[in-house]
Order: C-alpha cells, then structure tokens, then sequence
C-alpha cells in the first residue's frame, strides 16, 4: 500500500481507491505467490460444492478454533496418489482432516499450503473433507486495507469482532482453497459461536440462533448462491435489527439492517432512504438484484466498508460523501453515501460477475466505480453524472498498469477504480446510445450470472454487444499508463485531428454533442483526419468539452 500527500482530495481518493490495489512494478513472485495465484495439479481436479464453516472466536486471547466441511466434486481421475491442496495463512493450524466423516487423512504443509493426501475417488463423486483448526488468527491493523481477523471495541467500549480479508485472502483464518476461480457452487454456511451478550450475523438468512446455557450462543447462517471465500464474514456485537421488503425488479426483496444499538434512532430513517435509491437506479442499469434468494443485509461495521456478498459492511459514520468528504471536488460526492452505494454495486460486479484470476480485478472495481456516475446520473440527472466522473479522474495516478501478472495473485494498480470507471464513461459517450449501453450492463449480468470470469470475456461481449471492437480501447486504457491525446485544429470550415501517445490500432469513437448544434461523430486514429463543419459544430471541439466525456488529453495544434 502506497500513501499519496498531494492535496486533501487527492489524499481521500488515493486512501479508498488507491491503497488496497498499489502495486509496484518490479514485484518480485515467489513460489508461495504461485502457489496461491495458479491453479495447480493439486487444485484442479476437484471442484468445491460448498463451505460449512463453524468457527468460534476468543475476543481475549485473539484466536480462533473452528472447523470448514468442503464439500467437492471430482472433476479429473486421479490415482489414489492425489494431494489436496489446502490454503491456511500462519499462525493458524490445521489440527485434523475427516474424510467422509469417518477416516483421519494425513497432511502436511508449507507456509500457508497445507497438502491432504486423499484416496482413490472415483469421477464425478461428491466427497467431503473436514477440516478442524486452531491458533493465534493474523489481525487487521488498518482494515480493510492490510486485511485481517478485527478485535476491537465500539464507542461504548464493548467487544466487537469482524474480518476484512479482499486480496489478503479468506485463508488468513479459515481453510478454503483460495483462489478467485472456484466458488462454492451450492453454497454456504456460517456458524458462530459466540459470547452471549453479543449478537452474531453473517451472510444470508438466519437458519437458527441457540442459547448453549454456558455463557455462549450460537448462530448458524446460509447463503444458496455462489460466493466468493473473501465474502464469507462474521460480524459479533451489540447489534439490533430491523427490516423491511422491497419491492423489486423480481419482486418482494428481503432487506435486513444490522447496527450498533446506539445508531439504530439515526440508522432507522437513513439507511433504507439510501439502499432505496441505490436499489432503484441499480436494477435499472444493471437488472434485478443478484441474490434474491439470500436477501440484502447492510451491517455496521468497525472499518470504512466491504462489498461482502448479502451482508454489505458499512462503516461510512452516517455521511454522505466519504466519511463526509466529496470524492469528486465539485460537490455531487456529497449528496449521496458513498460507502452504501459503491459495496452495494459490488453486488452486480464483484459478487454477482466475479473474476477467475486477481490479476482482472478491474472487472470488479473499475465496474464498481462506475457505477457510482451512473447512480449520480440516474438521480441528479446526467450533467451531474459527467461532472462526476470527470471529478473523480484526480485518482489517477498512472503509476503502472491496471492488469498485472497473471497465475501469482497479483493485484494491479489501484487505477482499476477511477481509470476503470472512466474507460467506462468514454465507452459509454463513445456509443451515444444509452439505451444499447444499458443492455449491454443489464446482458453482462445475466450472460455471466452467478459465474466466474476472464477479462477476455467481459471485453468480448461488450465488443459483440455494442457492434465495436474496443479492443484496442481495452489494451489501452488497462495495459497501459499513456493518456491518451486527442489533437486537433479547426479552419476554414473543417476540423483536423487525430490520436497520438496511444497504442498501435487505438481507435476510441468520440461523438460530440451539443444542445442546439448537429451531433459530430467521428472515428479518430493516428493518422491526421479531416471533416466539415456545419454551422456551430465548431463549438462542440474544445478541451473542456471533450474531455468531460472522455478519458483523453485534449490538445488543440493551432
């Protein structure tokens, strides 16, 4: 993580933006980063069906004992010879492993890796493997940024516990196969054990809640849809709870608020207006919320936020903005909650369409981020959505490119945010349609519903969808750190441009418009262009103009 110092807005966006993704170029991969990033002969043969997760945490001694049953189908034969491998993060260890429910497995490890040496299964079985573990549990200093199991207290000074855990990985305290690809098909529980006095929430629907006469209760959630290892989340405290349906694009939406019992008289009011308006403009860009099955769960939280799957931590203070700083600078980031809006998005794109590889987080952030302008512009109209992504553009930092290395579990810049979110816009703007850009959203959604998936992919079917091969817009905007310049110069009733400082082949479509003046659409390349001008069409070539829409260093030669 990297701290930028150049002025407080600036400083706001590189500290939600910036830090969790910063990654330097002369990275260095080693065999643990391999192990952890690729998937090897000791992953790929069984495919995980579902986590049941049992785990109870000590708030004194900072540790954890707890249990993960993997289910898993076989998807290669193997030869009785097989190894398992296992991800858990040191200090933690794994005590025993069940096979079946019946026979001990022995295993070994190195570092985090942890290898089960499994028998002979047959193709397509479905087996089990229960895993017990224990031990001292690695702790966020800084969550969410570092990542890690969170013992702390609230303002009244009672213990509340949670984990924030995106790029550090779900293995810093529980035994999963760790890696984007795979997610439980059928899948998840959570049970917690817990003091009694505290309240324990997790993702998805309360199955029970029993009181063991001992001092502790235990709470036991589940989730019926796909979900990502780093969106499987506990959270333990003085926690009330009201609730509410909404009626949504595919009908009655279960809606739980989970807060501190002191934020509750301000929560009541705030939150719902919030989730309302994010529900409204996001089903309609996006289509129908993705987990109906498992409801949507907004949650207190001790850190800024994360987009954990039906149970969305918010830790915003109740302001709008970012902790009540506009994101933008021209005053559209403080008429919204910034933290309620941008995890929730991650519903759609994070949750609902989630990368095989770390390397393409883009897909999740860049998405994310834009979905915030479209939130803007679907509630305050679209000048303010222009505004305020042409705002958020001072995150950009262009420090390396937003894909890195793949097969390592690598991150890539943390401009997979607001660079992510602005290749979005001129892709948009590029179009001037918004009824096929829409559709295009509403179709990646549903073409990938529930899935894991490649950048190529996502790219692809934006390229066929819209009947344009963005390729060259893609390679430039992700593999890259050039801006864009777009030149040009008007005289004698013409316009002249064309790109420069870009990729071979880059090819951004601009449409430039203007009330009251004829729409010009052109098709810019690095070869000088020309076309007329019709009367006031002029005026649609200017710096100011141009680059709200998009992404480029507008430059007039004349």
């Amino acid at each position: 993580m990297k701290k930028i110092t150049f002025g407080c807005l600036t400083v706001l966006i590189a500290c939600f933006t910036l830090q969790l993704f910063a990654q330097s170029p002369k990275k260095v991969y080693t065999l643990a980063d391999t192990l952890r990033g690729s998937l090897n002969a000791e992953r790929t043969w069984w495919d995980v069906q579902r986590y049941e997760l049992s785990v109870k945490p000590d708030y004194n001694d900072k540790s954890i004992t707890g249990s993960n049953k993997i289910v898993y189908k076989v998807v290669k034969p193997n030869s009785g010879k097989t190894r398992m491998q296992i991800d858990l993060q040191e200090p933690l260890i794994i005590d025993s492993v069940l096979y079946n429910g019946k026979a001990q497995l022995k295993f070994e490890h190195s570092g985090s890796v942890w290898y089960v040496h499994v028998p002979a299964q047959k193709l397509t079985a479905l087996n089990h493997v229960q895993l017990f573990y224990h031990g001292k549990v690695h702790q966020a200093k800084r969550a969410p940024w570092d990542g890690g199991f969170i013992f702390t207290t609230d303002s009244l000074s009672r213990p509340w516990m949670t984990v924030a855990c995106q790029g550090l990985g779900a293995s810093v305290w529980y035994p999963n196969k760790d890696h984007q690809s795979d997610e439980p098909d059928r899948g998840a529980s959570l049970t917690m054990t817990v003091p009694d006095t505290l309240v324990a929430v997790g993702n998805g629907r309360l199955v029970f809640k029993k009181n063991n006469g001992n001092g502790t209760t235990t709470y036991k959630y589940n989730v019926q849809n796909p979900i990502s290892n780093y969106c499987i989340i506990p959270y333990i405290g003085k926690y009330v709870n009201f609730k509410e349906k909404y009626a949504g694009e595919k009908g009655s939406l279960d809606i739980n608020y989970w807060v501190l019992d002191y934020n509750y008289p301000k929560a009541k009011t705030y939150m719902p207006d919030q989730v309302h308006k994010m529900m409204k403009s996001f089903e309609y860009w996006f289509g129908p919320y993705p987990f109906y099955e498992d409801g949507y769960q907004l949650i207190d939280a001790s850190h800024t936020g994360m987009e954990h799957q039906s149970a969305v931590s918010y830790g915003n203070r109740y302001k709008f903005g970012y902790m009540g700083r506009d994101m933008s600078g021209n005053g559209w980031g403080l008429k919204w909650d910034f933290i309620i809006i941008h995890e929730s998005g991650h519903e759609w794109f994070g949750n609902n369409i989630t990368t095989k590889d770390l390397a393409d987080m883009w897909v999740h952030e860049g998405f994310t981020n834009y979905s915030e302008t479209l939130f803007v512009d679907y509630i305050f109209g679209n000048k303010a959505g222009n505004e305020y992504n042409f705002g958020i553009r001072k995150g950009i930092r262009n420090d390396s490119p937003i894909i890195p290395a793949y097969g390592v579990n690598a991150q890539g810049s943390g401009d997979m945010y607001p660079k992510g979110g602005n290749m979005l816009h001129a892709i948009r703007h590029s179009l001037n349609n918004d009824a096929l850009f829409r559709s295009v959203l509403r179709g990646l959604n549903q073409t990938f519903y529930h899935k894991t998936v490649t950048t190529a992919e996502i790219e692809d079917y934006i390229s066929k969808k819209t009947g344009f091969n963005y390729k060259k817009v893609f390679d430039q905007y992700l593999r890259t750190t050039q801006i864009p310049v777009f030149e040009y110069y008007v005289e004698k009733g013409k316009a002249f441009y064309r790109y420069s400082n870009c990729v071979n082949g880059f090819n951004l479509p601009l449409t430039l418009t203007q009330s009251g003046v004829k729409t010009v659409k052109i098709l810019p390349t690095t070869q000088w262009q020309q076309i007329s001008l019709a009367s006031g069409q002029e005026s649609l070539f200017t710096k100011t103009g141009i680059e709200l829409m998009y992404y480029l260093d507008v430059k007039n030669t004349k």
